[in-house]
């Protein structure tokens, strides 16, 4: 095995330990355990240079784990919205390796402002060879999973499953690519991220994103994406995501596709619906649907529970165990 060549920490994962700092001594004990905890998983964090950009990522669970997932996140997110499965994971014996895309979280931006999903996948690629990953599996939810079929289609002997959350099949027009990425990033570049309070943004998330109730920790991580994200990563991939291009050729490069995929909907998601889920499904040879009840667009949030447990139940059936070309 190589020796990872580790990169300093990024200018936004010290500020926001910094910050974390100051809330630990304003801390009351309520909110102190969230504090500490936050603290705890900061200190699996490392950081690689992937294709000339800083990026970071959270890797833990047992060193001699027999299964190991890759975690992507979404779009406007960062790795922390994983937070729930990742503890979930790691006590189940399974590691995680949570990466934030450059432009988000506490990676760098690119210098070069390319965040297309050629680039992202690149940037995949990269990591997997960097960490020396031979065999894994991957879930990833939302625009993740433009990243994750990409590098899959690419590299598919290097995974070993695959689990998708809050993702179908794209209905698209000539209005739909024309309107859309205006609208989406007028509403989250220009009113929500410049939003200082987390209450407007979570009514807007209540009201359009969730069909459920989630803990005030989770509220203000999902606030801190809005902080953490270049604008301009939204702008690209919100403009690739509604082209007719992309759309059209989502459901070939699915069918392409020869790895055991769940795809997970939620029922009251009304961004990606569970009828858009289950059509992109039908498309791929390998592919699985699930409908949860009474879940919207952000189901690691809101039921972090069901979302764990797919997760696990879907590495357990496509582990190296069962695997007989690991035989």
């Amino acid at each position: 095995m190589t020796e990872i060549q580790h990169a300093a920490p990024t200018e936004k994962f010290l500020a926001y330990r910094e910050k974390l700092g100051k809330r630990m001594t304003a801390a009351k004990r309520g909110e102190l355990g969230s504090v500490k905890y936050e603290s705890g998983l900061m200190e699996k964090s490392r950081f690689i240079e992937l294709n000339g950009v800083v990026h970071h990522y959270h890797d833990s669970g047992p060193n001699n784990a027999d299964e190991t997932v890759v975690l992507v996140h979404g779009w406007d997110c960062w790795w922390m919205w994983w937070h729930h499965i990742i503890r979930f994971l790691n006590d189940k014996g399974v590691r995680t390796i949570a990466y934030d895309l450059k432009g988000h979280g506490w990676s760098d931006e690119d210098p070069g402002n390319d965040y297309s999903i050629a680039s992202f996948t690149r940037d995949f690629e990269k990591l997997v060879h960097a960490l020396d990953l031979k065999k894994f599996h991957i879930a990833a939810f939302s625009f993740g999973p433009f990243i994750a079929f990409h590098y899959a289609g690419r590299n598919p002997e290097t995974v070993r499953s695959m689990v998708f959350f809050n993702f179908g099949y794209l209905e698209n027009n000539s209005v739909i690519e024309k309107i859309a990425p205006a609208t989406l990033n007028f509403t989250f570049n220009n009113l929500l991220r410049n939003v200082t309070w987390w209450l407007p943004a979570y009514v807007f998330a209540r009201f359009v994103l969730l069909r459920n109730t989630i803990l005030f920790h989770d509220v203000l991580i999902g606030f801190e994406s809005l902080s953490l994200c270049a604008p301009q990563a939204i702008e690209q991939s919100t403009s690739q995501i509604t082209s007719m291009e992309v759309t059209e050729g989502i459901a070939g490069l699915i069918e392409d596709i020869e790895i055991p995929t769940l795809f997970v909907a939620g029922d009251g998601d009304s961004i990606m619906t569970a009828e858009n889920t289950a059509k992109l499904a039908g498309y791929c040879k390998k592919g699985i649907f699930v409908n949860v009840p009474q879940c919207g667009h952000l189901i690691t949030l809101e039921l972090p529970e069901t979302a764990s447990e797919l997760v696990y139940e879907h590495i357990r059936h496509n582990s190296a165990q069962n695997d007989p070309s690991a035989v």
